[in-house]
């Protein structure tokens, strides 16, 4: 047999096994392939990477959670200060009304003035002082439009020259605190027709 031969008989003899068998890289990687333990890993990254998916989708829920607890939580410590703020001047509301009338009504005596008149003006600075240091506005509705939402009417009367529904006479003010009003006004109105 010359090397000639040999080589036609070893090529033919691959050629023959690459019939039987196909490719040998091919045979060797369906053979990895279809091994227990290979399938036994992919099995396990599958379900590794199931699980990482799973812990990643829950630690997305928990900050968003969290999130939003400390949103609420903040929202209702507002509220709280607010309302708490709130109730508190619709207790000092009457006093301060109280004040504002002994102004109004001992104003013509003696000039307006006096040590327990000035005393009482120095107060009210006070009050309007600390009523503008924390946003709380105190709002006069004589001569506006009578609005339910802010107004409590105790009566009517007539007036010539209003429109009707105009706000006569106010008896208690009522203060706003940071655009959040307070406790309705009190006061007379001219009637509806």
């Amino acid at each position: 047999m010359t090397s000639e031969e040999k080589k036609k008989s070893s090529s033919s003899a691959a050629a023959v096994m690459e019939k039987v068998f196909g490719d040998k890289d091919k045979v060797l990687d369906q053979a990895l392939l279809e091994h227990p333990s290979y399938l036994k890993l992919q099995e396990e990254l599958t379900s590794a990477e199931e699980k990482a998916a799973e812990l990643n989708d829950r630690v997305l829920r928990t900050q968003a959670e969290t999130a939003n607890a400390q949103r609420r939580m903040e929202r209702d410590i507002a509220n709280a200060h607010k309302y708490a703020l709130e109730k508190f001047l619709n207790e000092l509301l009457p006093i301060l009304d109280g004040l504002e009338r002994a102004v109004d009504t001992h104003q013509d005596e003696e000039g307006g003035s006096g040590s327990l008149l000035d005393g009482v003006r120095m107060t009210l600075k006070m009050f309007y002082a600390a009523f503008e240091k924390f946003g709380i506005e105190q709002i006069n509705p004589v001569g506006q439009p009578f609005n339910p939402e802010f107004h409590q009417a105790i009566k009517t009367e007539p007036a010539s020259g209003k429109q009707p529904g105009t706000v006569l006479n106010v008896l208690q003010k009522r203060l706003f605190i940071e655009q959040s009003p307070g406790a309705p006004s009190y006061g007379h109105r001219c009637p509806i027709t």
